[in-house]
This record gives structure tokens, C-alpha cells and sequence, in this order.
């Protein structure tokens, strides 16, 4: 037997068993990396947008109310919105039952980004929570 045939392995023939050459990878590689690039700038791009869209519209909360009477309720009104945007931000009370007492719709002002008030709400029988239900802008 010859010394070289004792050395060398024998080779797959190419192209077999899923074997790929290195600049094939290379490029299989670059276009994964493009699309993925591709996929996390639509995420960055949506979540900017989102961001600027919440951003312009009315958000509101009611840190505190209080039961003055059977038939009132004064309750602090907090919202915060973009410069110059108006709106209505709606509020209602239940009773000790969950039957709904009172409901209203609050105007807010444009000026400012934020608006704080303490305003009235009366009810129909001692109301037990003050919840806001939502704020929209004014078209």
C-alpha cells in the first residue's frame, strides 16, 4: 500500500450531507442579520408611535373622593393631556349595594398639560366609590 493512500480520508462528494461553504454561510448569515434589523426597527418605530398617540390624549385618575351627603359626592379630579387638547373625563358612584348612583361628564380645559380640580358629584343615595371611567379628547 502506498503511504499516501494510508493518510488521506476519503471525501463526501460535495454538496452532500448538508455541508455549506463559508462565504454560502456568510451570506445566509448577513440576510438574517438584515431581517432582523428590519423587524427591530417596525418594534422601535410602533413603539414610538404608541408612545406619541398616549401621549396625546387625555389620561385621568380620581386619587380622592368623599361622601358629604346622602345625595353629593366631592371628589379630586387629576388629569393629564397635551397643551391645548380639551375633553370630558366621566365619573360615577355606586352604592353600598354596586347599584350606580351618579354618573357625570367633567369638562376639562386646553390650557395647560395637566388640570387638577375638586368638583361635585351629587348621587341618588350615599355613594361609596367615586370611579373614573374614562377621559376623551374633544374632537
Amino acid at each position: 500500500m502506498s503511504e499516501r493512500a494510508a493518510t488521506t480520508a476519503p471525501q463526501p462528494p460535495e454538496g452532500r450531507y448538508g455541508r455549506r461553504s463559508d462565504r454560502e454561510a456568510d451570506r445566509r448569515l448577513k440576510v438574517v442579520g438584515a431581517v432582523c434589523g428590519v423587524l427591530g426597527l417596525g418594534v422601535l418605530a410602533w413603539l414610538g408611535g404608541s408612545y406619541l398617540i398616549r401621549e396625546t390624549t387625555i389620561n385621568g385618575t380620581v386619587p380622592s373622593f368623599e361622601a358629604v351627603s346622602d345625595g353629593e359626592l366631592k371628589l379630586h379630579l387629576a388629569v393629564r393631556k397635551s397643551d391645548g387638547t380639551a375633553g370630558t373625563c366621566t365619573v360615577r358612584s355606586q352604592g353600598e349595594n354596586g347599584a350606580v348612583v351618579g354618573m357625570a361628564d367633567f369638562p376639562v380645559p386646553k390650557d395647560g398639560s395637566s388640570y387638577d380640580a375638586v368638583v361635585s358629584l351629587r348621587t341618588t343615595a350615599r355613594g361609596t366609590t367615586a370611579e373614573l371611567l374614562g377621559c376623551t379628547p374633544a374632537e
